[in-house]
C-alpha cells in the first residue's frame, strides 16, 4: 500500500511553482505561457498561483530577478581578480559557465523584454555588468594615457561582444567554453593593447556618413522618466486588474459555497420532513391497529356475554320443563 502524499508547505509550493514556471518560460517565452498551464503542470488550481504571485507577471518577475542575480553574482565575483587580464578571462568564463549550467535561465533573459520584468531585462543586466567593467577600463585607460571618459562606451562594447557570443554559443556549444573564452579574450585584450587613443574614420567613410539622413534625436532624460512613469502606471493598472480578477474569483467561489450549503440545508430539511412524515404515518397506523384490536376485544367480550346469557336461559328453560314434567307424572 503506497504512503499518502505529503502536503506541501507554502514555501515548498512557491518554490515548485517558480521552478515549473522557469522551465515553461524558457521553452515558450512569457506570452506563450499561461497561468492555466503553470497550474496544470503543478497539479494545483489557478487561484493557488494567484495567491502566491498575483498572476503570471508576478512569477515571471521572480524568475527573471533570480536569474539576473545569479549571473550578476558570478560575473561580479570574476571581476574581483587583481590583474585586468585575469578579470577579463574570468568574466568571460563566468558568462559562458552560466550559459552552460543555467541554459533555461539564460534563454529567459535573452528571449523576452516584457514589461512584467520591470527593469529586469537583459539590456539592464548588461548595463549592470558594464558599469563594473567600466571601473576596470578606467584604470587601463589612465595607465595608457587614453581619455577615461570613453571608458563607459568601451565597457558597453566589450560586454556586448561577450554577451552576443554567449547567445550564439547557447545553441552551438562548440568549441568548449574555455576555448571560446580564450578567443574572446584574445580579441578583446589584444585589441585593447593596440588601441589608438584618437581613432578616426577614413575620409571616404566620413563623406558617406555626412550624406546620411540624420537619426532621430535620442529621448531626453525627462522623456525617459515620463516613459518610465507611463510604464509604471500601466503595471499598476495591470496589478489592479489582477487583484480585481482575484477578488471576483474569490467572490464567485464564496457564492458557489453559499449555494452549495443552502442546497445541502434544503436537502437536509426535506429529508427531515420526510422522516417526520414517515414517523407520523407509522404512529397513525399503530393507533389504528390498537383501535382495531380494542374493537375486536369488545366484540369478543360481548359475544362471550351473549353466549353465557343464552346458556343460562337455556338451562333455566330446561329446569322449568323438568319441573312441569314432574307435575304431570301420576303419583303411585
Amino acid at each position: 500500500m503506497s504512503e499518502p502524499r505529503r502536503r506541501m508547505s507554502g514555501k515548498e509550493r512557491r518554490e515548485q511553482l517558480i521552478q515549473i514556471s522557469r522551465t515553461l518560460f524558457a521553452e515558450k517565452g512569457f506570452d506563450g505561457t499561461s497561468v492555466e498551464e503553470i497550474a496544470a503542470t503543478a497539479n494545483v488550481s489557478k487561484p493557488v498561483v494567484y495567491e502566491h504571485f498575483g498572476g503570471k507577471e508576478g512569477v515571471y518577475a521572480v524568475v527573471v530577478d533570480r536569474e539576473m542575480q545569479k549571473l550578476l553574482g558570478m560575473v561580479t565575483e570574476a571581476l574581483s581578480a587583481s590583474h585586468s587580464l585575469i578579470k577579463l578571462e574570468r568574466a568571460a568564463l563566468a558568462l559562458l559557465a552560466y550559459v552552460e549550467e543555467n541554459s533555461e535561465g539564460f534563454r529567459i533573459l535573452v528571449r523576452d523584454s516584457h514589461a512584467a520584468s520591470g527593469t529586469g531585462t537583459f539590456a539592464s543586466l548588461i548595463n549592470d555588468i558594464a558599469s563594473q567593467v567600466e571601473d576596470v577600463m578606467v584604470d587601463e585607460f589612465v595607465e595608457r594615457d587614453y581619455d577615461p571618459k570613453l571608458a563607459p562606451m568601451y565597457a558597453q562594447m566589450l560586454v556586448g561582444m561577450v554577451a552576443l557570443t554567449g547567445q550564439w554559443w547557447l545553441d552551438v556549444r562548440r568549441p568548449p567554453r574555455e576555448e571560446v573564452a580564450a578567443h574572446l579574450v584574445n580579441l578583446a585584450w589584444n585589441g585593447l593593447t593596440g588601441l589608438n587613443p584618437q581613432p578616426r574614420l577614413t575620409a571616404s567613410s566620413r563623406g558617406l556618413e555626412q550624406r546620411r539622413t540624420p537619426l532621430p534625436p535620442r529621448p531626453t532624460d525627462k522623456e525617459l522618466r515620463e516613459m518610465e512613469k507611463a510604464r509604471e502606471r500601466e503595471l499598476k493598472e495591470q496589478e489592479k486588474l489582477r487583484e480585481r480578477e482575484v477578488r471576483e474569483a474569490a467572490k464567485l467561489e464564496r457564492e458557489r459555497e453559499k449555494l452549495r450549503l443552502r442546497e445541502q440545508r434544503e436537502l437536509e430539511k426535506s429529508n427531515e420532513r420526510e422522516f417526520r412524515e414517515r414517523e407520523r404515518l407509522l404512529r397513525d397506523q399503530e393507533k389504528a391497529r390498537e383501535r382495531e384490536l380494542k374493537e375486536q376485544e369488545k366484540i369478543r367480550v360481548r359475544e362471550a356475554k351473549t353466549a353465557e346469557r343464552e346458556a343460562a336461559r337455556q338451562a333455566e328453560a330446561a329446569g322449568h320443563a323438568g319441573m312441569e314434567q314432574e307435575k304431570l307424572e301420576p303419583t303411585e
